[in-house]
């Protein structure tokens, strides 16, 4: 029998040729589906040799479509369909502002609004069901910036499971009916700005953070049922990551940011590891890349103390992986790099490259397996500046960069950095795209577009 020292080290031998396929093989379902947020991976990338490079009005629009009220989740994609989630309001809103992070504090808007459940037709736009899951005045303010809407659903194929954070968790089946739901007590958030972590799926589990002021927690829930399975309290204030269910070849681990700690746990509650270290505020969303996982935060507001981190950790870790003040790497820390993280998007790895999207819109690049500079931060706009929330995507050899302005800037991937062109919608853009098939969705303030290479007949 191999002892546990020669079962790890035969591990790390083959843990990237592992990683890569088990990442090929994530990236072959994302794309005929996109079921979460940033994909199956969840990591933000396209397969197809055929997915679009030019759009604009008028250029490789295949349908527009317009959606009631406002929100930020992100559409998915399975089948013939697209889902995406909105909250209407009954009166007149402010609208959001873009590049705006401190004084968006607003007081609870005294307006009835609406959550609904959208499914539009992948290949013509319409609408095919709206389900309303809530009607009352929110009990709780947001952010100018953020909405009502915010938490990206996840779909299996047979279910679409709908949270919105201040409201519940709900199940519909693919026709829009209510199959089960879960009612949320409001809480209290960090200056009411309101929610956006996601629910996770795996297995048979919905997996929800819940962290505010008040009373934060992590639950699972049956699927099936709705059932609540477990619930462990989190010693944590407001965030806004959503966990990462992380299956690599030693176990499966759900891996939670918070601004005390980054935590794992297993599939029962119970932490496996944990590291301080974040900052104040952790929104970027945990993945894994070629047998490693990437844990990322940047907090604006800590500009004067920074702290602002990317870390790389490796599978099979216990216990505290606290670094000591000054240490980069450790047993199971791959690499940290203390000031390389954004605020809002979540960071990329593509073809073996982790790309950092930073708020102000700048673009850095490194090499994802060391963390070693590859290029320094490249200013994306050069004649003025402009705020980007939405997490970067890449296919086909690109890196695409999405400004709250609408305007997609399309980076040439490699070692060094050359911007290729920009494609403009002309609309505030927050939501992070989806991709599927041959196409990409982007979700502006009003619309959702469906953009794709108008040349021979193409997926459905």
């Amino acid at each position: 029998m191999r002892t546990a020292p020669e079962l790890m080290a035969g591990f790390h031998r083959g843990l990237a040729v592992i990683g890569v396929l088990g990442w090929a093989a994530g990236v072959v379902v994302a794309q005929e589906n996109w079921p979460g947020f940033r994909g199956a991976d969840p990591r933000g990338i396209g397969s197809s040799a055929r997915l679009p490079l030019v759009w604009g009005t008028g250029t490789n629009i295949v349908w527009q479509a317009d959606v009631p009220g406002r929100g930020w989740s992100s559409p998915i994609v399975w089948g013939k369909d697209v889902f995406l989630t909105t909250a209407a309001s009954d009166g007149d809103e402010e609208a959001p502002k873009k590049g705006l992070y401190f004084g968006g504090e607003r007081p609870a808007t005294p307006h009835r609004h609406r959550w609904l459940a959208v499914c539009l037709d992948r290949a013509t736009g319409k609408t095919r069901w709206i389900t309303e899951l809530a009607a009352a005045v929110p009990a709780t303010p947001i952010h100018v910036k953020n909405t009502h809407a915010s938490e990206t659903p996840v779909t299996d194929g047979e279910h679409v499971y709908v949270l919105f954070g201040q409201i519940g968790l709900f199940c519909l089946d693919l026709n829009g009916r209510v199959v089960w739901k879960q009612d949320y007590m409001p809480r209290k958030t960090a200056h009411g700005w309101g929610t956006s972590s996601s629910p996770v799926l795996h297995g048979n589990r919905i997996y929800v953070v819940d962290d505010n002021e008040e009373k934060s927690s992590l639950a699972a829930y049956d699927k099936h049922t709705g059932k609540e399975l477990w619930r462990v309290d989190r010693d944590e204030k407001t965030n806004y990551a959503t966990p990462f269910a992380w299956t690599n070849p030693i176990r499966t681990e759900l891996v939670v940011p918070g601004r005390n700690q980054v935590r794992s746990y297993d599939t029962e509650g119970r932490v496996l590891w944990h590291f301080k270290g974040m900052s104040t505020l952790t929104i970027p969303t945990p993945f894994q890349a070629d047998g490693l996982l990437y844990c990322a935060a940047g907090y604006v507001g800590d500009a004067l103390t920074p702290n602002k981190p990317v870390y790389a950790v490796r599978p099979g870790a216990e216990g505290d992986l606290t670094l000591p003040e000054g240490a980069t790497e450790g047993r199971f820390v791959a690499w940290m790099q203390p000031n390389a993280s954004s605020y809002n998007p979540s960071p990329l790895v593509y073809d073996g490259r982790l790309y950092v999207l930073w708020d102000f819109g700048f673009l850095n690049c490194r090499e994802a397996r060391t963390g070693r500079e590859l290029y320094a931060k490249q200013r994306l706009k050069t004649d003025g500046t402009t705020g980007f929330t939405s997490s970067p995507w890449a296919y086909r050899g690109y890196v695409f960069c999405l400004s709250e302005d609408g305007d997609t800037y399309v980076v040439k991937a490699g070692d060094a950095y050359g911007l290729e062109r920009v494609n403009s919608l002309g609309e505030m853009c927050v939501a992070t795209p989806a991709i599927a098939g041959d196409s990409l969705f982007i979700r502006t303030l009003s619309r959702l577009y469906c953009i794709a290479e108008k040349q021979g007949p193409r997926d459905p």
